[in-house]
């Protein structure tokens, strides 16, 4: 199950992780949220052990989302070794993230 993360968090959870991470920003009131959500969680399933899903609220990490440049969601951060190295905006597959995330 994703880690839910914060801006208190979101160092030890993602930057200092010891494995990928893929971040889900989204937000309850967001259609295409919701409709990526199965994708995600699909994902997640397949990598299971090999890579870290969190997700992260919008609306309570404004901080994190100017930090980021984020001005649309869904938006999928990938980070490895504690650096940004890729990100998708909207809606997406199963598949397109497990290819963003092995190398």
């Amino acid at each position: 199950m994703a880690v839910q993360i914060s801006s208190k968090n979101f160092e030890k959870a993602v930057l200092n992780h010891s494995q990928p991470v893929v971040v889900d920003v989204w937000a309850d009131w967001c259609g295409p949220c919701r409709m990526l959500a199965p994708q995600f969680a699909a994902a997640e399933k397949e990598l299971e052990g090999k890579v870290r899903f969190a997700k992260l609220d919008a609306d309570k990490n404004q901080k994190l989302m100017r930090k980021f440049k984020i001005m649309s969601i869904p938006t999928l951060l990938f980070f490895k070794d504690g650096k940004l190295v890729d990100h998708m905006t909207g809606v997406t597959t199963k598949a397109a993230i497990v290819r963003r995330v092995k190398p």
